[in-house]
Formats: C-alpha cells, structure tokens, sequence
C-alpha cells in the first residue's frame, strides 16, 4: 500500500464477482457455477465453508484474486474460524495491493477489516490480529487515529512491543512529532540492539530534529549490522544529502 482513504467509496461486490465470471473459460465457469449451485441449496454453515474454501481455490487458480478473498472470508465466517479469518484478512491485504482502481482497493481493505474484526471477536486478545487491523486502517484504509489508537492499546499492555512501537515510530516520524519517533525506536533498540528498522527510522527520526551528528552514527550502526558493501554505499551517499 498505501491506498485511497475514507473517502473512497468501495467498489461493489457485485460487480467485481460480476467480472470475475466473465473472466473465466468454459469449463472453470463450469467447476464455479457447479460449486455454487451446492452451496445455494445449503443451510448448514458446517457443510457450506468447505464448499466455500473450494470456492476461493477454483478462483485462486484462474487467477480471479478479489472473488477468492470474498470466498476466502466466507469460508472462516462460516467456519468461525479465528486463523482463517486472520488469513482471509491477511489475502484481501495481498490482493489490495495489486494494480487496480482506489475503488477496488477501498473494497479489499474493508474486506481486510472486516475479517481481522471477526477474527477479534473471536479471540480478542490477540495482538498479532490487532496489528494486522491496525495496519489495514493506517495504510490502506488512510483511517490513522482508527489504527493509532489500536497500537496504543496494545503498548498500553505491552510498553516494548516491538511491531506496535515500530508501527507507532514511523507515524510520529510523518505527523512531525519526532521526539515521540525517537521514544519509540529507543525503546525497541532496548529490546532488540540490532534491528535494522528501527534503526533506520530512528535515524530519519534525528535528521528531522536536526541531529546530524546521531544520525550518522545511527546510520553507521546500521552499516556494521548489515556489513553489505553495496547498502553502504548507499548509506553513504544518502547521507551527503543531509
């Protein structure tokens, strides 16, 4: 990502599964239409999310990718199934970022939310599906208090979580609260010496405030740990730009 914020209207499901249809040859037409004429004739959610998953698999396969997520989230939902929302979630994530109109991107990443949220209720205390939210409401839905405020709860909880305070870093770095950046990085720098994220940003964090000084040896730090040649030079010649 990144992708279109609030803003942008969804694309209609309709109309994307509407396309997908068409898309496809004689007889894939045939496995799909075959698999949800089963599924139509069904109540029970037990025998329906299976049919559902070969669903997304039939879809997957003729490369139909936004029809496979719908179907991908159909199947956990029905399944109620904490791990297959989370990775339904994380498929519409994958497909949101493929070349397409913001309309389409927007209905991937509510998909994403939709199946993190269900996830949630399921299990509402875990921290890798709230991050995962998090990061669908920051970077693609462009909704960054939504996704704050879930980092916050979860550094409330845990102070050094390392994914929450990197994620939390890199949004004080572009709203201009730098000292907050350099909290951040300094606290998963405690915990993890050698992460290179970290300090990388903690390194943009000082350029921004005007510390030279610290951030070229935050970048030097950075060099040693890679130890590449190549990244180096990069490294170097990014910091003649300063």
């Amino acid at each position: 990502m990144p992708m279109m914020g609030p803003q942008v209207a969804p694309a209609s499901t309709d109309s994307l599964m509407m396309a997908a249809r068409q898309a496809l040859s004689g007889h894939a037409a045939e496995d799909v239409a075959a698999l949800e004429n089963q599924i139509k004739g069904l109540r029970d959610s037990a025998r329906m999310a299976p049919l559902f998953d070969s669903l997304g698999h039939v879809w997957q396969q003729h490369k139909q990718l936004y029809a496979a997520a719908y179907a991908r989230e159909n199947a956990a939902r029905l399944a109620n199934s904490e791990k297959s929302l989370n990775f339904a979630g994380q498929f519409y994530l994958d497909v949101a970022r493929l070349p397409a109109s913001p309309q389409v991107q927007q209905w991937a990443v509510t998909g994403a939310i939709r199946s993190f949220d269900q996830a949630l209720a399921i299990n509402p205390t875990n921290d890798t599906t709230k991050l995962a939210l998090a990061a669908a409401y920051i970077d693609g839905a462009g909704e960054v208090m939504q996704g704050v405020a879930i980092l916050k709860e979860i550094t409330a909880k845990e102070p050094d979580n390392i994914p929450a305070n990197l994620m939390l870093g890199r949004m004080s770095i572009q709203s201009g609260q730098l000292d907050k950046a350099v909290t951040r990085f300094e606290t998963v720098l405690k915990k993890e010496p050698e992460n290179r994220e970290a300090l990388y940003f903690l390194a943009e964090a000082y350029r921004g405030k005007g510390d030279k000084n610290k951030a070229v040896a935050t970048l030097d730090k950075l060099k040693k740990i890679v130890n590449d040649p190549s990244f180096s030079k990069d490294i170097d010649d990014y910091i003649k730009t300063f």
